[in-house]
């Protein structure tokens, strides 16, 4: 085993134990931050929030250090907007820390696999940085399709809670002790955030940018417009509601029709790829020629970069294709 391989497992054993502990210490010491995290607001009640827990047991020492320095350079915000719409109960800090073992992780697993090349090192360090932010946004946008689909379901349930009498914070209660997830979660906590103190319109705010959806901005804006002008909700929630499933059968029977030629580019992109791990796995030196350094052969990662820029022009221009908005 080279010094190198030495150092990089130690760097990468204390990195993973450091997050692990911050882990531990961050659930064993975060039962108030989260059940305010729940119910208070990113803007008042989050300051509510902070003085609640520096009233109560601290996150340890790492992650409280990461959470002020990315608070202060205006990344610990969009981060803790991804993580509360994909529904992760963790800090920006701790999912800082995340993505560093996995940088490490894949770093360390490709210098072991591909022979302690530290090109394809390199490589596997980006690849485990972009893997945590991938993951994350997936999880967004299977979050916000599932709360989409019920939607419909939810404004029917809506509607008939204020015909049977029901004000809107009970029919809101109503919903979130009726609905599935994500849609009950999501409605539960704005009748915790109601109760707490919050205004009907900042909790309705929060929903929305928690669930970032057009649909619910239209359900949003007329029960506000409501609460200002009055009006019949029901039969303005009945209208909505009519569309948006109409928008939600015409949006699946879209996905249905191109969901082979998506599935289709990605397979074409990523077979080039994972061919090309796999030859160099089993034959280094048959695929090291195109990489190795050799003044009198300098074409082989030329023609590496413009096979991937080929790979991701033609991987967009599908997407681009097969994206069709309704």
């Amino acid at each position: 085993m080279t010094p190198m391989m030495l150092v990089l497992l130690g760097v990468g054993a204390i990195v993973i134990g450091a997050g692990v502990l911050s882990l531990v210490r961050e659930r064993a010491a975060g039962g108030v931050s989260e059940r305010l995290d729940r119910y208070a607001d990113a803007g008042a009640g989050a300051r509510d929030a902070k003085a609640a827990v520096a009233a109560g047991p601290r996150p340890s020492p790492i992650a409280d250090r990461l959470n002020k320095v990315m608070e202060r350079r205006g990344v610990g915000g969009k981060t803790a907007t991804d993580l509360a719409q994909a529904d992760l109960k963790m800090t920006p800090a701790v999912w800082l820390a995340l993505r560093l073992i996995a940088i490490i992780g894949l770093a360390a697993l490709g210098f072991v696999i591909f022979h302690q090349s530290l090109i394809f090192v390199a490589i596997a360090g980006v690849i485990g940085f972009f893997i945590p932010g991938i993951y994350l946004g997936m999880r967004k946008g299977q979050r916000r399709t599932k709360f989409n689909n019920q939607l419909g379901d939810v404004i029917n349930l809506w509607v008939n809670a204020l015909r049977s009498g029901y004000s809107v914070l009970q029919a809101l209660d109503a919903m979130a002790r009726e609905l599935p997830s994500p849609a009950s979660i999501e409605f539960a906590r704005v009748v915790q955030e109601v109760r707490l103190g919050i205004p009907m319109e900042v909790a309705l705010a929060n929903l929305l940018r928690r669930v970032p959806s057009e649909d619910l901005d239209l359900v949003v804006t007329a029960v506000n417009v409501q609460r200002e002008v009055g009006g019949n909700l029901a039969e303005i929630l009945e209208v909505i509601g009519h569309t948006i499933r109409e928008r939600v059968r015409i949006k699946g029977e879209i996905e249905v029709l191109t969901a082979q030629q998506m599935y289709g580019g990605y397979i074409i992109a990523l077979i080039p790829v994972i061919l090309l791990l796999i030859l160099y796995a089993i034959n280094p030196k048959y695929i090291g020629r195109m990489v190795e350094p050799n003044p009198q052969q300098p074409c082989g990662w030329a023609m590496l970069a413009v096979g991937g820029f080929m790979i991701l022009i033609g991987f967009l221009a599908i997407r681009k294709i097969v994206k069709i908005e309704v």
